[in-house]
């Protein structure tokens, strides 16, 4: 591992020297590409730099043990170094696991609502302001391309564009059924009710990036609706692509521009194909989990919200919170946070 880390260590020192030069001066391409290998190295750099200072002042303090007047403050030292040591190594083996290409990616996040009925569909609208709320504190752009909704403000099925630096990377975890207990606004009786909503998570794909043959497509125009089936405006701005051989549609209705509607639904068609592409590359993975949505039946649950009790816990690491108005107002970084060093915890017992 550090004959590893020295070679990258080597690397980051000539990268950041060449971009002292005229040549990647001159060419704006070279100096950005160079510049992002420099911070993505960076983290991992100043981290192997840390641990091999604190291997220095082991050995350091370990010679002077024997001296009478500083081994008391030498044997201080040692402990601080060597536990200094110990984090920094565990922090490199976290560094050097094998990054998700796609991290830093935007993402296609598709809400639908599952069993529950209206109380569903209005669950499926509180994980998206949830989710929007959370996009805005850190700063993301967060555009909806389709959506379906109902006469009571719920959610039926919604299609979002998230844009930003590490969306995929926080976002990824949530993909599942979550599971909602409370008493609907529709329930004059007063009784907890158990219902349903899925979300899907796909890392955004450009068109360009996943080539889709045009005879492959079936594209349609259609005037966008509001709930109920009213109306919403005159034109038929509304795009629904059909990609023949998968029978997979997009539908895209957000904008009132229509080629702005075609260019939101290749973008979702390209990223849904290319999910679809590498489930099929990667048949092991595909074979041992389900497919992200599952059926929306309550059993598939990732989540659960339970109002009268005010907490949500995770079922797949077992995390409870007590938090649940905070959650619902988009204070997620507790619960993503606790997903990625779970997933990271796996993938450092598969490294050993």
């Amino acid at each position: 591992m550090f004959e590893k880390l020295s070679e990258i260590e080597k690397k980051y020192d000539d990268t950041r020297a060449r971009l002292e030069t005229p040549e990647v001066y001159s060419d704006p391409a070279l100096y950005a590409r160079l510049a992002r290998d420099v911070k993505e190295l960076e983290p991992l750099v100043s981290c192997y730099r840390r641990w091999r200072g604190y291997g220095e002042s082991v050995e350091e303090a370990k010679a002077l043990l024997s001296d009478p007047e500083l081994g008391e403050m030498a044997r201080e030292e040692l402990d601080a170094a060597r536990l200094g040591l110990e984090e920094s190594e565990r922090e490199l083996k976290l560094l050097l696991l094998p990054r998700d290409p796609n991290d830093g990616r935007g993402v296609i996040m598709e809400i639908r609502a599952g069993v529950g009925g209206e109380e569903s569909a209005l669950f499926a609208a509180d994980l998206y302001r949830m989710y929007a709320m959370y996009a805005e504190a850190r700063g993301w752009r967060v555009e909806i391309a389709y959506l379906n909704d109902t006469e009571l403000g719920g959610v039926k099925e919604m299609s979002l564009i998230i844009d930003g630096e590490g969306a995929y990377s926080r976002l990824k975890f949530e993909s599942g059924v979550h599971r909602v207990q409370r008493v609907p606004v529709t329930e004059s009786s007063g009784r907890i009710q158990t219902s349903a909503a899925t979300v899907a998570v796909l890392p955004e794909m450009e068109e360009v990036e996943f080539q889709i043959d045009p005879r492959d497509l079936q594209i349609d125009t259609f005037r966008s609706t509001g709930a109920g089936g009213q109306k919403v405006n005159k034109t038929e701005s509304a795009i629904r692509i059909t990609h023949l051989p998968t029978g997979t549609v997009v539908e895209c209705q957000d904008e009132r521009s229509q080629y702005k509607n075609k260019d939101r639904a290749m973008k979702i068609l390209a990223s849904r194909l290319a999910e679809a592409e590498r489930r099929r590359r990667d048949a092991a993975v595909a074979a041992e989990r389900k497919s992200q949505v599952g059926s929306g039946d309550r059993s598939e649950r990732i989540r659960t919200y339970n109002f009268p009790q005010g907490r949500v816990t995770d079922h797949r690491i077992g995390l409870t919170l007590y938090k649940i108005d905070q959650i619902m107002n988009g204070a997620l970084d507790e619960l993503i946070d606790a997903l990625i060093t779970a997933d990271q915890a796996e993938k450092l017992r598969g490294e050993e």
